[in-house]
């Protein structure tokens, strides 16, 4: 039994509830500086080690398959996706704040960040140093290197702030002055080879202070220069070497379980903590949470202590886990364990979309709308209201394929969801229906409970594939792209291209439906009621207060006509009084939101 004050050091953030997140990845955001840029120095390390020695920055507008291979032959579509990894363009934190304006003219009000911390790769998932912004991200990367070769970086006396950290402070100051919120990702579980107390076992080998520091089995000294060292890594990725667990219970991928880490790298990613969230003890000028990378992979005892140090520092800092698979492509993981007895505030909320998905684009998994709601009645039974308001209801991210691909594509969420995989998958621009399809979708995110989240550039009408073909740099309006490949591996097709490039109308309806959730608290702080669910039609209503709002959705690409449907109101979306008449007729692929003043002769068992 959880006391009245636990309760409450369970609960989320009260903003977190009103949230709309928007997802950017730095370096395929915006190039603010072009004196920054990443040189083939700096990313030494990073999978899969092989930049060639005539490595440049790639124009940000350049053809996205420009190079691939016009071949089917699997060997060399896998080498030519390695070889993407080994691409920059020169995305950096000042760009970030020089499109600060048009985050805001969105309507957005709360930013995730992927990992910024210092690392050679284009994710920054293979950090070198948690306690440092990556040195080309900020304005001046040699300095940088040489203020962080000074410190003892196991040492946080010593530690300094670099230009890239005090340009982050300010894209957080930033942030701050227009009412929004801002929190980092951070990956926990594991570093990069060159990290620094990794560097220091490759030289050291057992001898080393942080020899237990990582999950190593065996040192073998055969090499004069170097140790050999035996060690488990993430997902069998030798260049993320994964920290030493602690296990209290049976760790069992996919399932939480009780657990902690090396007490001293506990206390590193506690100082590490602490220092972004109250730069020199200042909260004010911190950022407001993290986003936790792999998170199942550590045990519940660690994350419960984490929330602890957390919360003492700042109370209103928000906790997501990313809390994923179970058993991939079919199940996702239990979120409940993680939500409750004091863990996160919130998880990145994939769950709901598979099942959500498969109803409105109607792919292979496609079981009508009774189907769908059988699948979230699973999904969200027992989750307390206030967490249940601030899960980050997810689409499309960094790790799967931008929305309106994963809506073209009918094939099972996330399997074999890229060309190299299936020579099918429509990598292309998406139909008309695609669009229509997804437009409902979103409605459908934006008016129920949970805080929506936009991966950057899905509202600018960008399509991609999965990773890494999802990470495009952003498709800015000011910008002339050059023309797309549309089959980038079909030896037949090789010369047919088209344009890309930013959609206005797309654009436009990711405001429209922003400024509706957030000027109706009915949408976020509302009761959900599912009135009917059946084939291609669902109806469900939020009430709070005096206020009732009808959402209808006709999934099916024939128009309908519900002669049942008994209601007249006000029609949000095209401001202005609906009849009861006009009410009845869907549209193909169309929804209506409509905020009635009585509801009569609901005979909708009819419908």
């Amino acid at each position: 039994m959880i006391n009245e004050s636990e309760d409450e050091f369970c609960k989320p953030p009260k903003w977190a509830q009103e949230a709309i997140w928007y997802q950017i990845m730095v370096e395929r955001f915006y190039n603010g500086l072009s004196k920054n840029n990443p040189v083939p120095a700096s990313m030494q390390g990073a999978w899969p080690g092989d930049v060639d020695e005539n490595w440049k920055i790639t124009p940000w507008t350049s053809d996205w398959y420009q190079d691939a291979p016009h071949s089917q032959e699997p060997q060399e579509m896998r080498k030519w996706y390695d070889k993407l990894q080994s691409r920059r363009y020169g995305g950096d934190l000042q760009g970030v704040i020089h499109k600060l304006d048009y985050i805001e003219s969105l309507g957005v009000n709360a930013i995730y960040l992927n990992p910024v911390n210092d690392a050679p790769s284009l994710h920054k998932y293979d950090t070198r140093n948690y306690h440092h912004v990556d040195i080309h991200f900020g304005p001046n990367p040699e300095e940088d290197k040489l203020t962080i070769s000074h410190e003892n970086p196991s040492e946080p006396s010593t530690w300094q702030w670099t230009s890239a950290d005090l340009l982050l402070l300010k894209l957080i100051e930033e942030v701050h002055k227009r009412n929004m919120k801002i929190i980092l990702d951070f990956s926990f579980n594991h570093t990069g080879i060159e990290f620094w107390a990794w560097r220091d076992i490759r030289v050291n080998g057992i001898n080393s202070p942080f020899a237990d520091w990582y999950d190593i089995s065996m040192f073998i000294k055969n090499n004069p220069n170097y140790p050999e060292i035996h060690f488990n890594s993430w997902s069998g990725v030798k260049e993320l070497p994964q920290f030493r667990k602690k296990y209290y219970s049976l760790h069992q991928r996919g399932f939480s379980y009780r657990g902690d880490i090396h007490s001293e790298v506990k206390k590193h990613i506690f100082d590490v903590t602490r220092r972004w969230l109250a730069p020199d003890g200042d909260i004010s000028r911190g950022v407001d949470g993290f986003r936790l990378d792999v998170a199942d992979e550590i045990g519940l005892d660690f994350w419960q202590d984490f929330r602890k140090h957390v919360k003492n520092i700042n109370s209103e800092a928000f906790l997501v886990g990313e809390i994923w698979w179970e058993n991939w492509p079919d199940r996702m993981m239990n979120i409940r364990p993680y939500i409750s007895n004091g863990v996160f505030d919130s998880v990145m909320f994939y769950q709901p979309y598979k099942p959500v998905r498969a109803f409105f684009a109607k792919t292979e998994e496609y079981m009508g709308a009774e189907g769908m709601l059988n699948h979230l009645k699973e999904i969200t039974d027992g989750i307390p209201k206030n967490n249940l308001k601030a899960l980050m209801t997810m689409s499309a991210s960094h790790d799967s394929p931008r929305l309106l691909t994963s809506f073209y594509n009918k094939t099972k969420y996330k399997f074999h969801a890229k060309p190299i995989e299936n020579q099918d998958y429509k990598t292309q621009k998406p139909d008309e229906e695609t669009f229509r399809r997804v437009k409902n979708f979103l409605i459908f995110q934006f008016s129920m409970p949970g805080a929506p989240q936009i991966w950057a550039g899905d509202e600018m009408g960008m399509w991609g594939a999965d990773d890494p073909d999802c990470r495009k740099p952003l498709w800015w309006p000011e910008f002339s792209f050059e023309q797309e490949t549309k089959f980038p591996f079909h030896p037949d097709k090789k010369h047919e291209k088209e344009q890309v490039g930013f959609n206005q109308e797309l654009n436009l309806f990711y405001k429209k439906i922003i400024d509706i959730r957030k000027f109706y608290p009915i949408f976020i702080h509302g009761t959900l009621q599912f009135i009917y669910a059946k084939n291609d039609i669902l109806i469900y209503k939020r009430k709070y207060h005096e206020q009732t709002v009808y959402l209808i959705f006709n999934n099916s690409a024939e128009e309908l006509y519900l002669e049942h449907l008994n209601l007249s109101g006000i029609d949000i979306w095209n401001h202005g009084f609906i009849s009861s008449d006009d009410m009845r007729q869907l549209d193909p692929i169309s929804f209506k939101i409509i905020m009635v003043q009585d509801e009569i002769n609901l005979k909708l068992e009819k419908l």
